[in-house]
């Protein structure tokens, strides 16, 4: 029923939003060079890898300019964030072509936000069971908190909602989303508690042990 929900849904939506997403497509060609979509490597269910697409928000740049583990965006201001990627960003309209990945099955309305392959590693054991879902648009994590919870408090209500995916879970979760995507609420988080400060300080505790 869940996958059923997801086809009739994502397709229903790409018909409907079809001219406004071509739209936003040109708008970003526009506003600076580069292709209207960003394509990136995420991991999926059971740790399968997968193309995930979204409108770019960021100057173009090569891959090999960018190291995934050291930099990230933690507000609008950010230098490589275009004029309409903030826009963007700030409505989650940049989000609108995972309805693909959805109607493809990589990727379900509802479930844990794909990660990063970077972020795997970043991962305790005991939260891998968020892995037994296809990740999703939105979820838990994303109604509770988005980039305002810390790394092991997202991986958390993530298990949580693994271990009690439902129908009804996933319509409660999906109104919940447009309440916080029309206040523009956590849209970014700081570096405290992200994943990359976990992963870090894993690392040199790994090294202070090895000693």
């Amino acid at each position: 029923m869940k996958r059923i929900l997801d086809v009739v849904l994502s397709a229903l939506a790409l018909l409907v939003l079809s001219m406004p997403m071509l739209l936003i497509a040109l708008l970003i060609r526009w506003d600076s060079p580069g292709g209207a979509l960003f394509v990136q490597r995420r991991v999926g269910r059971h740790l399968v890898p997968f193309d995930i697409y979204k409108f770019r928000t960021m100057h173009h740049r090569r891959a090999d300019e960018i190291d995934p583990l050291v930099e990230g965006v933690i507000d609008s201001e950010h230098a490589r964030i275009t004029r309409i990627g903030r826009v963007l960003r700030a409505t989650s309209l940049d989000e609108l072509p995972q309805l693909l990945n959805v109607l493809k099955g990589d990727m379900s309305l509802v479930g844990p936000r794909p990660v990063l392959i970077e972020q795997v590693e970043a991962v305790p054991a005991r939260y891998l069971n968020r892995f037994s879902v296809r990740p999703g648009l939105t979820g838990l994590a994303q109604v509770r908190g988005r980039r305002s919870l810390g790394w092991l408090q997202q991986l958390e209500l993530d298990c949580h909602y693994a271990e009690r995916v439902s129908i009804g879970l996933d319509l409660r979760l999906m109104l919940a989303t447009v309440h916080v995507v029309l206040t523009f609420k956590d849209i970014y988080g700081g570096t405290e508690q992200n994943w990359r400060q976990y992963r870090n300080g894993r690392c040199r505790h790994d090294v202070e042990e090895s000693k």
